[in-house]
């Protein structure tokens, strides 16, 4: 079986929010935020509804389809609009779609997770899959506390997946979870994002590098293969420190965090369009697909472009 990718779209808020602005209420420095993280300034507003419609707009007009050409929507998001009904419903209808839809929450590894589960419709009969990673980080942002606060955003980005019957751009993935890890990184009802992030970053860095190992053997990859890295942007340490251990050089890893921050299950489809706009995907070419996130969860996927 195969399935393809057929079309990309992102949405990001407006307000530009940089470290310095962020000095003015915090005990920070711009100096310190990007030493720290990598990041410059990030997106703040929206929601994951009116983001998510957008980029899903963008996917579809992106991948030539129109409305009824959708059989199924599949939404990642950490922070939904409500905690009842889903947002995924509302975006099918605020786009016009007339499919099933549904949430999905792993996090900041949410975006490969829902593309998996997608590859699974697919495998069941559907043909087209709208995937979206949509987030409102800054609703649940203590804006007094600096550890979180200059790391999260907000932002969508969606893609289209196809089936195929003759050939496939998803070679391989590996997904996992570890719910003993759960209070590293949480967000209770009515309260606000916490972090170890000592813990956080020790796991991720583990994580990422063992679970790219086994999406790469699967598929038959050695990392001198990968043409390109497309990380959950979580913190710029954090991807070199991987990158590091798998062997492949940095310069192969897309970043976009500098100027988006963490944008969670929005970050990896905001990261391949800002990859694709500036010609670093290649027809042929592998690409290792990455992310991490609470819960603990995390997924890798070997990707070969058509």
């Amino acid at each position: 079986m195969g399935v393809r990718f057929k079309g990309w779209g992102t949405a990001l808020p407006d307000r530009i929010v940089t470290n310095d602005e962020l000095s003015k209420t915090l005990d920070t420095t711009n100096e310190w935020i990007i030493e720290r993280t990598g990041i410059k300034e990030r997106r703040i507003g929206g929601s994951a509804l009116t983001l998510g419609t957008l980029a899903g707009q963008r996917a579809l007009e992106d991948a030539g389809y129109g409305l009824d050409d959708i059989d199924f929507l599949v939404l990642a998001t950490t922070t939904p609009d409500r905690i009842t009904p889903a947002t995924a419903p509302m975006i099918a209808n605020a786009m016009g779609l007339h499919c099933p839809a549904m949430d999905l929450n792993a996090a900041c590894s949410g975006f490969m997770y829902a593309v998996r589960t997608a590859y699974g419709l697919l495998e069941t009969g559907q043909k087209r899959i709208l995937v979206i990673g949509a987030e409102h980080l800054s609703r649940w942002v203590d804006w007094n506390d600096r550890t979180m606060a200059v790391l999260l955003a907000d932002g969508a980005g969606a893609t289209v997946l196809e089936y195929d019957p003759d050939g496939t751009d998803l070679l391989s993935f590996s997904l996992g979870a570890d719910g003993s890890a759960a209070d590293l990184l949480t967000c209770e009802h009515d309260g606000f994002f916490q972090m170890d992030g000592k813990e956080v970053f020790r796991r991720a860095v583990r994580v990422v590098v063992s679970s790219a190992e086994a999406a790469m053997a699967e598929a038959g990859v050695t990392a001198d293969q990968i043409a390109l890295v497309i990380p959950h942007q979580a913190n710029l340490r954090i991807i070199q420190a991987a990158t590091q251990r798998l062997g492949i050089d940095m310069e192969r890893a897309v970043i976009v965090l500098d100027r988006y921050g963490n944008t969670s299950s929005a970050s990896i489809p905001l990261a391949f369009f800002d990859a694709r706009e500036n010609g670093r995907v290649k027809a042929g070419e592998y690409a290792l697909m990455t992310g991490f996130g609470a819960g603990m969860t995390w997924a890798s996927a070997i990707v070969q472009w058509s």
